[in-house]
């Protein structure tokens, strides 16, 4: 399967690769600022303040998502001696993300961290952008899932199901070779990821007189992270940190955390129970 196309360039001996994985990063992030856009104009927020913001979010986020897959490099990659300690003896493949290596927990980090300083020197709202960015943050996810596709990666355990995936002898991991078909886990990703969109978009809107300023920003750290823990359980080439499944582990830590804070954010007051008490009839 090819993973890009060439682009002859005049005086140079080698056509420049334009990798299919790079374009669906790219509509990911077009896709999002365009729904945050709508978004924000619907809750009265001034669109503009995106675009302004978006360059910043989007090297923020690059350069998180690669820091986080140089600390945590998968299996595959530490058997061929790409190491945390190969990447940091060698700064030019530290930066070399032309052909993936990128985690979205540092990505989100990454980007959060940007809009927390970008909101704080404009004296803006950080939670109310929070909440407006998530559902785009979704679907810029489900998007950028297909990179995996064409880069034949993030596939899941052997599988003879009706939607099994084909993957290349080159591609497949070692101790697979003999295996040709597996769980898209890309597409799993996907679909979870534009579930999660779709849910955040609905209760934003449905419930907006009831939800707290950075509800929706929870919800998505909830819903998202729910769904990478139990796909996770699918993954071949997991990240680890001393032997543990590291984004299946920092997931569950994220969606327990995010859980409780709505719970708590949203209990009954002992006001209100006691004024509920003085209402009944004695």
């Amino acid at each position: 399967m090819p993973n890009g196309f060439d682009i002859p360039i005049p005086f140079m001996s080698q056509p420049f690769h334009i990798y299919f994985y790079g374009i669906m990063i790219m509509l990911g992030i077009l896709s999002a600022t365009f729904l945050v856009s709508v978004e924000a104009k619907w809750h009265g927020q001034n669109p503009e303040i995106l675009w302004d913001m978006l360059i910043y979010i989007v090297i923020a986020g690059i350069v998180g998502a690669r820091i986080w897959h140089i600390l945590t490099p998968p299996p595959s990659m530490i058997a061929e001696g790409i190491t945390t300690q190969y990447y940091l003896t060698h700064p030019l493949a530290m930066i070399d993300i032309r052909n993936g290596g990128l985690g979205i927990p540092g990505a989100v980090l990454g980007g959060v961290l940007a809009m927390w300083i970008y909101t704080r020197r404009k004296k803006l709202a950080f939670a109310t952008w929070l909440d407006l960015v998530a559902p785009g943050l979704a679907l810029a996810q489900a998007i950028g899932r297909w990179g995996n596709f064409f880069n034949q990666e993030l596939y899941g355990a052997p599988t003879n199901l009706p939607w099994k995936l084909y993957i290349d002898p080159a591609h497949r991991l070692p101790g697979y070779e003999s295996v040709a078909y597996y769980h898209p886990l890309f597409l799993y990703e996907c679909l979870w990821n534009l579930a999660n969109m779709a849910i955040l978009l609905w209760v934003s809107h449905r419930f907006s007189d009831r939800l707290k300023t950075g509800d929706i920003f929870l919800g998505y750290l909830f819903i998202y992270p729910l769904g990478r823990f139990l796909l996770d359980f699918l993954r071949l080439d997991a990240s680890r940190l001393a032997g543990i499944n590291a984004n299946q582990t920092l997931s569950a830590i994220v969606a327990l955390v995010a859980a409780g804070l709505l719970i708590w954010r949203h209990r009954p007051s002992r006001t209100a129970k006691a004024t509920n008490k003085e209402d009944v009839p004695s």
